[in-house]
């Protein structure tokens, strides 16, 4: 009988291309359920083929994760394709609606299956907020500024991700984009009211939930006038995606070392708000003595079967090897397609 694995409620990172010995315990402790690999974990191909053998040696039933939206942030670069900003794609869509559509399916799949080919579950993707000309942090990472583009392609985009065997995550409930600081180095505050949000940003999510998306990763940003704790931390904001927007998928808490985390108070107490609020899992990056601290201290933690099954969810289907994916016609053209798009961009 085939038994699923249950996920804890952790996810990690490593400091370097290799795992080390500390690492490794850290990684096999049943809290951790997943892995997030940046940059700094990148030096080749074979560099990390051999770095995601290691972690799959020591846990077959983690989620490997990594941010490798395009443009800005992509995490991988020597080798890969480079993807291009998703604000090119809203750009083509006000010229095509068809075609952009059309390669905003194919720069998914794209994506998805360059990072399944070497065993990698997801990438925190796409991002669903709406770009208001204000957020550098957000800026050309968003499709567009109008909520009806942004569902339509986005729609595209996780519908090519699905067909490489990868789930999806929206980010950054109920959105980002109104506030211009940066919840990495500051406690972002959006003073609008929750029908505006409503109305304007978290539309687009619920409209979402009906068009494949698999989890939802909340912003670190406060909105005073429905609750004084950033959306990831607050019952009031998971209970309306829970319940209003009827999303049934995986919740990721943001890093929880990020500035906009840190009215939580420590580590410990930023793990037991966001796991109280309604999240799955918690990301606990840049600091490994944190890391270890939120294991300790969630040691009687007990995810619910609900909760673990939807992680389970995360994990990847179906991929192909590295050198059968580029002998297929759909990757070559994909390729020339970002190429054209990285382009236009420049």
């Amino acid at each position: 009988m085939h038994i699923e694995p249950k996920l804890g409620p952790v996810m990690i990172d490593f400091e370097g291309l290799h795992l080390t010995t500390s690492e490794i315990s850290r990684l096999v402790d049943p809290l951790v359920g997943g892995v997030i690999l940046f940059t700094r974990n990148f030096e080749s191909q074979a560099q990390l083929a051999s770095l995601i053998g290691q972690i799959r040696a020591a846990r077959r039933d983690v989620i490997i994760a990594v941010d490798h939206e395009g443009g800005r942030v992509q995490r991988f670069r020597e080798g890969f394709t480079k993807l291009p900003c998703m604000q090119t794609l809203g750009m083509a869509y006000e010229i095509n609606k068809e075609n952009a559509l059309r390669d905003a399916k194919e720069l998914g799949w794209l994506m998805a299956s360059e990072l399944r080919a070497f065993d990698i579950d997801i990438s925190f993707a796409p991002v669903m907020d709406r770009d208001y000309g204000i957020s550098d942090v957000i800026g050309d990472r968003a499709f567009s500024s109008d909520p009806t583009i942004i569902v339509a392609l986005c729609s595209a985009f996780i519908a090519g991700m699905h067909e490489a065997g990868m789930a999806s995550t929206g980010k950054h409930f109920p959105g980002h984009g109104a506030v211009s600081a940066d919840s990495h180095v500051d406690i972002p505050v959006d003073g609008r009211s929750l029908e505006e949000i409503t109305s304007h940003d978290m539309r687009i999510f619920k409209e979402m939930c009906e068009h494949g998306m698999d989890a939802v990763m909340p912003a670190h940003v406060i909105y005073p006038k429905v609750d004084d704790q950033p959306a990831g931390f607050s019952r009031i904001w998971i209970d309306i995606l829970r319940n209003d927007c009827q999303f049934s998928g995986v919740i990721f808490s943001d890093d929880l070392s990020m500035e906009g985390a840190t009215v939580a108070g420590g580590f410990e107490a930023r793990a037991d708000a966001a796991l109280s609020a309604g999240c799955d899992m918690v990301l606990v990056c840049n600091n490994p003595l944190a890391a270890d601290a939120v294991v300790t201290h969630l040691a009687d933690f007990e995810s619910s079967a609900q909760s673990s099954a939807r992680l389970t969810n995360m994990l990847g289907k179906t991929r192909i090897g590295w050198a059968e994916l580029r002998q297929t016609e759909r990757w070559r053209n994909a390729v020339k397609l970002a190429n054209q798009l990285n382009s236009r961009g420049a």
